[in-house]
């Protein structure tokens, strides 16, 4: 359970370090996710979910 509170607040600080360091990048990066067809935004969520999963499991074994 420490590991997944710790995963979750890395994700916080690197989502916050976006919006903090780069508020006009996070906008177009949102305009361009809203434009973007719902299976592609599928596949890149799925594909995203395996690496970090695939990250996990290679270094926790």
């Amino acid at each position: 359970m420490n590991d997944l509170i710790v995963g979750l607040g890395l994700a916080l600080v690197i989502e916050g370090l976006l919006w903090a360091a780069f508020p006009d990048l996070a906008l177009r990066i949102v305009r361009t996710l809203a434009r973007s067809p719902e299976t592609q935004l599928r596949l890149t969520g799925a594909l995203t979910m395996t690496a970090g999963v695939s990250i996990v499991w290679l270094i926790r074994g």
